[in-house]
């Protein structure tokens, strides 16, 4: 395909691509940016374009491939990083002084309700809550990954239950 026929199938579609950008953008000025950005690109890589293909379709997957590149672009940009020092928690919510003795009985009652648990859901729960993977956990006990999973959800299962008698 020659650069004028191709140039005349842009120009013959940029009709269609016109509320494209606008659905795309909602803002009139915005959306002739990204038109021209389209056919900016179109005209740049007219040279992958396939005769055979339908030209609408390319048109509107490089528009919208822009206008999403676009967007990404300004949420990064619009992202602030605040790396002072955090000295001073705001919102906070807990009250000034926390009750140790409270926090100890809760503590206390969690370890008793895991020590409970029979031993085929206590062994592997108490493994992976001191950071052992799943995996590591399946290759300690000699038992399948699929079984380990599932006894640390019905260890889970069952704190659940005991716990909220409380």
């Amino acid at each position: 395909m020659s650069t004028i026929e191709f140039n005349q199938l842009l120009l013959s579609n940029e009709a269609y691509l016109k509320p494209f950008a606008i659905s795309l953008t909602r803002d009139s000025e915005t959306a002739k940016d990204l038109l021209q950005e389209t056919m900016y690109r179109a005209l740049a890589n007219h040279e992958k374009y396939m005769a055979s293909t339908n030209i609408k379709a390319w048109l509107y997957t490089i528009m919208r491939n822009i206008f999403i590149n676009n967007y990404r672009k300004g949420a990064r940009q619009n992202t602030i990083f605040d790396n002072t020092p955090n000295e001073y928690l705001l919102n906070y919510q807990q009250p000034a002084l926390a009750n140790d003795a409270e926090c100890r009985l809760m503590v206390k009652e969690l370890y008793a309700a895991v020590y409970h648990l029979p031993d085929i859901f206590k062994n592997p729960f108490m493994l992976y809550f001191e950071g052992y993977k799943y995996h590591e956990i399946s290759a300690m006990l000699k038992e399948p990954l699929g079984t380990i999973k599932s006894r640390i959800h019905f260890a889970r299962k069952l704190l659940k239950e005991q716990i909220s008698r409380y």
